[in-house]
């Protein structure tokens, strides 16, 4: 069973000039290695793999991704074998995510970007089931609609009224999920971590619509935050995130937590939120990202 994820008071001069409450949930700490949002991902398919009466799980990510970690996690701790096709081609040594998937036992393939990119393709789909007729199969960054309701356990577990809700944004999954659960409560603000990230304006949409049949207006899009596109960081972003830590003793990771928190903070020098708003913004964990950013950037985050 996952740990608690508190809410998490955070307080300094900035915020109290403004007179702006801010919260961070601390889903990083819901498990050690299936963390924050991916262990919202995972629950209900693991459940729907299990009722499918299916031993392995099947899916795809990037050589860092936190996805892959998660689902390797997963995979060893509820008695799943795990099969990761990975985009590009095989490195030794492995770097720090893909070494923790080994270890907890998941078979790496590796696709060409090319071949990687016709991972939907009905063919290709049809090929791995033939191929693999015991798997689960789960989309790169685990979004679906068991996906889309895990995520809205989140504000299930939030015990104070808020004005604004902050997420980071890869696939959708996890705002569409706060929103649905939301049902036109308090406003919303997902902060894409991929450069242009204005499609994920239909892509959110889209998913709540199959979840519950329902379109909402407390939502939008910020896209000036992702510094260059999706895993880019700039010296400014690896600045506030060092600051923040030794302010707050909190890790952040510079894919998704770090460039929300960046905005959310730039959004209130800009005096964004009124006065005496309240503000939760939700850690979506992906720490162990840390060590391959470390790892290639020489950087201590």
């Amino acid at each position: 069973m996952p740990a608690a994820a508190p809410l998490q008071l955070i307080s300094e001069t900035l915020l109290q000039e403004k007179q702006i409450t801010l919260y961070l949930k601390r889903e990083d700490l819901l498990h050690s290695a299936i963390s924050g949002n991916k262990w919202r991902k995972l629950k209900y398919n693991l459940i729907e793999a299990k009722k499918q009466q299916k031993n392995t799980l099947l899916t795809f990510g990037g050589a860092y991704s936190n996805h892959i970690a998660a689902v390797a996690a997963a995979g060893q701790e509820y008695n799943f074998k795990t099969i990761g096709f990975i985009r590009g081609e095989p490195h030794e040594p492995l770097n720090p995510t893909l070494q923790l998937a080994q270890n907890c036992g998941m078979q790496l393939h590796y696709l060409d970007r090319t071949t990687y990119r016709q991972k939907q393709d009905p063919a290709f789909q049809e090929n791995l089931e033939i191929q693999y007729p015991d798997a689960y199969f789960l989309p790169e960054g685990g979004t679906n609609l068991l996906a889309v309701k895990g995520c809205t356990e989140v504000i299930a577990d939030i015990p104070i009224q808020f004005n604004y809700i902050c997420c980071a944004a890869g696939t959708g999954g996890t705002l569409a999920g706060i929103i649905a659960s939301l049902n036109g409560h308090a406003q919303v603000l997902g902060f894409p971590a991929l450069k242009g990230g204005e499609f994920l304006t239909n892509d959110v949409a889209a998913f709540i619509k199959q979840y519950n049949g329902q379109e909402y207006h407390n939502w939008q899009l910020q896209t000036n935050y992702h510094f260059g596109g999706y895993a880019k960081v700039k010296p400014g972003l690896i600045a506030f995130m060092q600051a923040f830590k030794a302010t707050h003793h909190i890790s952040l990771e510079p894919v998704y937590t770090g460039k929300m928190l960046y905005g959310i903070y730039d959004l209130i020098q800009q005096d964004f939120f009124k006065p005496g708003s309240t503000i939760v913004a939700i850690h979506t964990g992906g720490l162990q990202g840390l060590a391959g950013f470390a790892q290639r950037l020489g950087i201590v985050f």
